[in-house]
């Protein structure tokens, strides 16, 4: 693999807040607790990727403080449920029983680590607009996803909700919210929800009233091209190519704009990349995708016999050639600044979707380089 790279000013380094690995008392370590970190390094863990021998043991938590545990569904009368009862409860992962009980060893382990309920999904978001536009399918929602995180020992819920699509839905998302927080009272309880980061979507919730329920907001920065656009584009870009083309940092300031708080926003970062066969780059035509529904996993990125870029302006890596011709997506550099965005701004950190698609150390992991560029090193 050749590698070059475009670099652009070196950010501000700011020091590194934790206590001294006393092995290597002049360097940080990611193995010092990071229990008393502000910052969030969070990863969903979908938990089909059981099936693939991706168990939740084979994360590393030296460096990750919140587990979104993806999906549980909801049925049109509001009722919430595990999706999965052999993968979360009954087969053998791990040493314990179920992907849930190999998390309840792993939280034993790691005394600082959070594990929230994920519920919905881009594949089962079909019923969030029945169940919230009334009182009663809202209550049951509240009720019975409280009492599923009260029982399984999760630390709060996730609403995934791919995405009120008008006003009306946005009034009745801030409803649903609030008939969550009726049942999920305790202070310990953390309340999330995970939106698109475009204006096209959010325009349609009061960000300003949604703060009063929710503790984070995890924005989805990504999919801003793929195998549905006119052209090829870079799918996670921090700062846009051109004034009309998305970006997570237009997103992110649209939603400050609307008097959300930034530390209670954690931004998106896809661990995965878009295929556009027969493009060389963004705003090129294309004729087709490459991977697996036109994404390639960051750890079989970038693609043999291709050369990796990053292009520092946007805040994009990507590779062409090979069998996903002009391929876009994060790279450790691109996360670094990434973080670096996030401590100036003041946002509350980083989530990666998913996990289980990072190298698992060294050198080319997005999660480790997430976790020190949030936290100075």
């Amino acid at each position: 693999m050749n590698t070059s790279t475009y670099y652009g000013p070196p950010p501000p380094q700011i020091p590194y807040g934790t206590r001294p690995d006393l092995r290597r008392p002049s360097q940080p370590s990611l193995e010092a607790s990071i229990s008393n970190l502000t910052r969030i390094n969070a990863v969903y863990y979908p938990n089909y990727r059981v099936y693939r021998d991706e168990t939740p043991a084979t994360l590393n938590y030296n460096c990750i403080s919140h587990v979104f545990y993806a999906f549980a569904h909801v049925s049109a009368d509001g009722i919430v449920s595990l999706s999965d009862e052999w993968a979360d409860l009954n087969m053998p992962v791990d040493g314990a029983t179920g992907c849930l009980g190999s998390f309840m060893r792993l939280k034993n382990e790691h005394p600082y680590l959070k594990l929230i309920l994920s519920i919905g999904g881009g594949a089962a978001s079909h019923n969030f607009a029945t169940v919230a536009s009334s009182a009663s399918t809202r209550d049951n929602f509240g009720r019975s996803a409280t009492a599923l995180v009260q029982a399984s020992g999760f630390d709060g819920i996730d609403i995934d909700w791919e995405h009120p699509s008008d006003d009306h839905q946005g009034q009745n998302f801030l409803s649903l919210l609030a008939a969550v927080r009726l049942h999920l009272q305790d202070d310990r309880y953390i309340l999330s929800a995970a939106l698109p980061a475009g204006q096209w979507a959010l325009q349609y919730i009061d960000l300003y009233r949604a703060q009063d329920y929710l503790d984070l907001i995890n924005l989805m920065a990504y999919d801003f091209a793929g195998s549905w656009s006119p052209q090829a584009g870079h799918h996670a870009q921090l700062y846009p190519g051109r004034s009309d083309e998305p970006s997570g940092s237009a997103a992110v300031e649209y939603v400050i704009s609307r008097g959300f708080p930034p530390q209670k926003i954690v931004l998106g970062v896809p661990v995965y990349g878009r295929s556009f066969l027969g493009a060389h780059g963004p705003r090129y035509p294309f004729n087709g995708a490459g991977g697996e529904e036109g994404t390639f996993e960051y750890k079989h990125l970038p693609r043999d016999g291709t050369e990796e870029i990053v292009n520092t302006r946007v805040c994009a890596a990507f590779c062409t050639g090979g069998d996903g011709g002009f391929v876009t997506y994060d790279n450790p550099e691109t996360v670094k600044m990434k973080g670096n965005y996030c401590r100036e701004k003041g946002l509350g950190g980083l989530f990666y979707w998913t996990g289980t698609a990072d190298v698992s150390a060294g050198p080319r992991s997005l999660i480790s380089a997430g976790f020190k560029a949030l936290h100075g090193s």
